[in-house]
């Protein structure tokens, strides 16, 4: 088998490696696999605990079933999306969905990336007629603006990158605006009930909560990474004393079970979430084609992390296609 490693902050590798099989996981050929920027830069910065390296990253892939344990419906050959990682043959037992017949897995293994994006719908009070801002237009950020406009709200898109905003559009996506000065010039200041940070940087959150109208909310969708520095008073303030009683909120994919119980005591699961997502996909009203801006094969990966970081225009969607790796 083959995987792409970071091996050092900053450097990735396509390398060669020994499959060990479990024969209690379900072993999956991958097809293609989705980079998530903002977290897979993260890591081959060399700044996540949670991940030292060296590291195998990765977010999502489609595949085809090799073998299951036994008692699973899973059978041989079935196309399936999990959250495993950039490799040609990987073990999966956390999700593990068969793919829709007809729905493409170059599509279909952006359901992970929506999948995050949806849990700031899932939490949000949003409702038909709301404005919503979405700070943000990265895959995380248009595709929770999408499912926003699809639960019925006015939605402006927040992001420097001109092109990030021409794609949001593209997407259906009503407003877009270069920053947050012009998106409450727009609509002026406290004038969105829901407020989506997609971006995770500190120092906007901050400046975000003067968008929100008073007993709006701010939803935190994107993991917050850096430091910020100054009085938080101003900004406690605005969540405590009328008029404006901001409510935080965070939107973290893990906060769901996995899977809903057999009676369906939970609403919300994460593989409910998936399932959600593959119907919107399919049916068109969750637009992909516009987001997917390379398929590239895995041993490309050192030019591909590094457009993320510095082509961040050129590169946004990016799917490693593994059909001919051994």
């Amino acid at each position: 088998m083959f995987n792409i490693q970071f091996s050092s902050p900053g450097k990735v590798d396509f390398l060669e490696a020994e499959f060990k099989g479990n024969p209690d996981k379900v072993q999956i050929r991958t097809l293609c696999s989705l980079v998530s920027p903002g977290t897979e830069l993260a890591v081959l910065s060399g700044n996540e605990s949670w991940a030292p390296l060296p590291f195998v990253p990765g977010y999502a892939a489609v595949g085809t079933v090799l073998s299951a344990p036994q008692g699973s419906a899973l059978k041989k050959d079935t196309v399936v999306f999990t959250y495993g990682s950039h490799s040609s043959v990987i073990n999966e037992d956390v999700i593990c969905l068969p793919v829709p017949g007809g729905l493409e897995p170059q599509k279909a293994v952006f359901a992970r990336i929506a999948a995050v994006s949806i849990t700031a719908i899932r939490v949000s009070s949003i409702e038909l007629g709301d404005r919503v801002c979405v700070v943000g237009a990265g895959l995380v950020g248009n595709l929770a603006a999408q499912m926003a406009a699809l639960s019925g709200a006015r939605v402006c898109i927040v992001d420097p990158s001109s092109r990030r905003r021409e794609i949001a559009m593209e997407c259906g996506i009503a407003e877009a605006a270069d920053s947050l000065d012009e998106a409450s010039g727009n609509g002026g200041l406290h004038s969105f009930s829901t407020v989506i940070d997609a971006t995770g940087v500190p120092s906007l959150i901050v400046k975000e909560a003067d968008l929100v109208s008073p007993q709006g909310e701010l939803i935190l969708l994107g993991s917050p990474r850096g430091d910020v520095t100054g009085n938080i008073t101003e900004l406690l303030n605005k969540v405590h004393l009328c008029p404006h009683v901001v409510t935080f909120k965070g939107a973290h994919e893990w906060r769901f079970p996995v899977r809903a119980n057999e009676n369906n005591f939970y609403k919300h699961s994460m593989e409910r979430n998936i399932l959600t997502i593959f119907d919107l996909i399919q049916s068109g009203a969750l637009k992909i084609s516009p987001l997917l801006t390379q398929v590239v094969g895995p041993e490309e990966g050192q030019t591909v992390y590094d457009g993320l970081k510095e082509r961040k225009d050129e590169y946004m969607g990016v799917v490693f296609d593994w059909r001919n790796v051994e």
